[in-house]
């Protein structure tokens, strides 16, 4: 069906699988059993690219940034999933998740959110299903991404605020994980990246995959070619990374970087760059890298920005990692904010702190002046305003 797919238990070689409560299997089988099947299905292939074309805006633009390519001296593409309905690439994948929930006879929804953007797309999507609509989201992130806790209940979701733990993204999918176990029956859980137990990170990647897809004819008209000499994109679960990779994965033409977030330095102890710390455990029923101590406690993860504010990533992009078929890299909080700003003046678009990681990387590169580069634009600045007026003194 894919052209990444993990086996026929979830995993993409030792990383990934369902490592789940008793209680959760009926849940995570029935979607295991199901999901392939019903998104195969030509009603569902018709319903969902039908609202991704008139509810959600595809294909997103695919820019050219004169001033950028000026400035890095090669030729850089902007993939403005920023354009979206709802802002971000987040809205892809809860399309594809509630008309999949409302196949399998689902009655309510949850979700969790550390930025907000994947929050405001499930309260945006249920609003236009008519389903009920919970999100879980730590109270850090609450004072943080206010514009959109706002959103989502003008939306009509309900939100419900985290005080355990780090009180982030971390600690909300705990939450919503607890929730979904105490009602299995009418609860679909919409994990909001690449994450969690099978099937979840290949049903995401499936869903956020139409955003290499449209990168490859796009491209093919703008230079003549479909390939891109490298893409790259932020990494914090990865889900925006996982779909503007999907269609380039082995294709050794393509350089595939992801960028995670250094935080205030990778050995400062307030990081969330997972590759570059991690070891191998199990986070929220999957097998993969992630960020702990000796005797396996979870460290907790710090970033400026909201979405990347994870202590692990999704168990493809460690799989992606250890095949040497992706590069994973870093930048600090103050390089994302400098970025932002210099994208900022330069091009008229503020992005969301989590694509200006990606964003910062380029002047990491030592790129050819013919060389053609995609960066995943995955979102829009308008939530992180509050974040930008502190940091930035405007």
């Amino acid at each position: 069906m894919s052209a990444f797919s993990p086996d026929s238990n979830g995993f993409y070689g030792e990383f990934g699988g369902a490592f789940i409560p008793e209680m959760l299997y009926p849940n995570v089988q029935e979607l295991q059993q199901n999901y392939k099947v019903i998104i195969d299905s030509k009603d569902f292939q018709e319903e969902f690219r039908m609202l991704l074309r008139d509810y959600v805006g595809r294909p997103t633009p695919l820019f050219y940034s004169k001033n950028l390519s000026e400035m890095f001296d090669t030729n850089i593409y902007l993939k403005r999933e920023d354009l979206t309905h709802t802002g971000a690439h987040k809205i892809n994948n809860t399309i594809g998740q509630i008309l999949l929930a409302k196949r399998l006879n689902k009655k309510e929804i949850i979700a969790e959110t550390g930025a907000g953007q994947h929050g405001v797309a499930v309260a945006t999507t249920c609003a236009l299903m008519n389903m009920d609509c919970t999100i879980y989201m730590g109270e850090i992130d609450i004072q943080r991404q206010g514009p959109n806790v706002e959103k989502m209940r003008m939306l009509g979701a309900k939100i419900v605020a985290v005080n355990s733990g780090s009180k982030t993204l971390k600690d909300a999918t705990n939450e919503a994980i607890r929730q979904w176990i105490n009602n299995p029956v009418d609860i679909h859980y919409i994990i909001g990246s690449v994450v969690g137990p099978h099937p979840y990170p290949d049903m995401v990647s499936i869903f956020q995959s139409v955003i290499s897809e449209e990168i490859k004819f796009q491209l093919k008209e703008k230079t003549g070619r479909e390939n891109p000499d490298c893409i790259i994109a932020c990494l914090g679960g990865g889900s925006n990374a996982m779909g503007a990779f999907y269609h380039f994965i082995g294709d050794k033409k393509t350089r595939l970087i992801a960028v995670e977030a250094g935080g205030k330095g990778v050995y400062s102890g307030k990081t969330a760059a997972t590759i570059a710390l991690g070891k191998k455990g199990i986070i929220h029923g999957s097998k993969t890298y992630l960020i702990q101590t000796e005797d396996g406690q979870i460290v907790e993860p710090h970033s400026i920005s909201a979405g990347l504010d994870y202590p692990g990533i999704g168990p493809a992009h460690s799989y992606l990692h250890d095949a040497g078929l992706s590069e994973v890299v870093n930048v600090t909080d103050d390089e994302a904010l400098s970025a932002a700003f210099t994208l900022s003046q330069k091009e008229g678009i503020i992005p969301a702190l989590e694509s200006a990681h990606a964003l910062a990387y380029l002047s990491k590169v030592k790129f050819k002046k013919d060389d053609i580069v995609v960066v995943n634009l995955s979102g829009r600045g308008d939530k992180d305003m509050l974040t930008y007026k502190k940091h930035l003194g405007l």
